[in-house]
């Protein structure tokens, strides 16, 4: 029991430390609001509830979530998302806004609107296949965390009920789209930090057996200097799948680093890509052409398709007009977001090598 007494209170000590130079404000269990509970949901802070403000935080939310989906922190750099990303209202099922109040520095009470947004599944899946992002499956797995904190007075284990000191790697886990287990803190547990500090990973996977998945995230967060240095170590069944570390001036910011390495490591084992061809200059022809109005709607439907990157006309013939398109990926991520409704993919007598597609009544 004295040693529960201790361990509590150095946590209680290492959390005000941890969080002194962060902005005072409402502090929130995960699990309180509805932070993120899906692959597909995001929140955004916003400015207000105006149009105006509303559209570039949606933006913002279909990043998150294909990130989520993708496990890529960078996804929003990628070919062509970007420009659908503009477009992220067309792929919202619902959205609605939420009031979180809190406390400034002066101990004056702030507000913060906040835009849940959850998009349609079928449709931001059916994005992500055809820009030929990585997509992590569902069920995520929930790795243990097995993190051992020194900030001068020797390390210790951070444990289930210590779970406010290790808010700013959880949360990233769960934005990065996965979540962190914490081992229970029995004793024996507490007594492996020692093995956790040396960097012994199989006396940590033996200890951890009792948990599912066989996942360890293994840390050491250390003073260094004026900031902090965390050392990782990600074990997937007994297996080192990733080492890294990170320095920061900001204690938060260095154990937040260990939920972005763990996520690479994961999505580089289990996200799948499907193929989407290679980026480059296609030569198409579209039939059922047969006014300006088609070839208006024709070219305004090529434009609008994350995918294509340029539309230029070559050539009219009599069965339709070919285009060359430079395409981010190639034809199957183009075919992927046909629908059927504006183009269908035609079979030609003769085969040309040139795709046709017709542009539907």
């Amino acid at each position: 029991m004295a040693l529960a007494g201790r361990s509590t209170g150095w946590m209680t000590g290492l959390l005000l430390a941890l969080l002194l130079a962060a902005p005072v404000q409402a502090q929130r269990m995960e699990g309180d609001t509805a932070r993120a509970q899906s692959l597909y949901e995001a929140e955004v802070p916003v400015g207000s509830q105006s149009e105006a403000a509303r559209n570039p935080a949606l933006a913002r939310a279909l990043a998150q979530v294909l990130g989520k989906l993708s496990g890529d922190a960078s996804v929003s750099s990628r070919p062509g998302v970007a420009q659908e990303l503009r477009r992220a209202a067309q792929y919202v099922e619902r959205y609605d806004y939420r009031q979180d109040e809190g406390v400034s520095a002066s101990g004056a009470p702030t507000f913060q609107t906040t835009l849940v947004a959850r998009f349609d599944r079928e449709a931001v899946e059916g994005l992500a296949a055809a820009m030929g992002l990585p997509v992590w499956p569902e069920p995520r797995p929930r790795p243990v965390l097995w993190l051992a904190i020194d900030d001068g007075s020797g390390p210790r284990l951070v444990a289930l009920d210590q779970n406010t000191v290790v808010r700013p790697i959880t949360q990233r886990a769960i934005q990065r789209g996965y979540r962190l287990g914490l081992p229970r803190g029995s004793a024996a547990e507490q007594a492996a930090v020692g093995a956790i500090w040396r960097g012994d990973t199989a006396a940590i996977a033996r200890l951890s057996a009792r948990y599912q998945p066989p996942m360890q995230l293994i840390g050491r967060l250390q003073r260094a200097g004026s900031g902090w240095r965390a050392d990782w170590t990600f074990v997937d069944n007994g297996r080192v799948l990733s080492e890294w570390s990170s320095e920061d001036g900001d204690a938060r910011r260095a154990m937040s680093a260990g939920a972005d390495g763990a996520a690479d490591a994961l999505v580089a084992r289990y996200a799948k890509v499907e193929p989407v061809g290679e980026p480059g200059q296609y030569r198409i022809l579209f039939t059922g052409i047969n006014s300006s109005d088609d070839f208006i709607r024709l070219s305004g439907t090529l434009q609008r398709m994350p995918v294509v990157r340029r539309v230029v006309p070559v050539r009219a013939t009599a069965d339709g007009v070919e285009f060359e398109l430079e395409l981010v990926t190639g034809l199957p991520g183009f075919r992927r977001l046909l629908d059927g409704e504006q183009l269908v993919e035609v079979e030609s007598l003769v085969d040309t090598g040139v795709p046709i597609f017709r542009l539907a009544r």
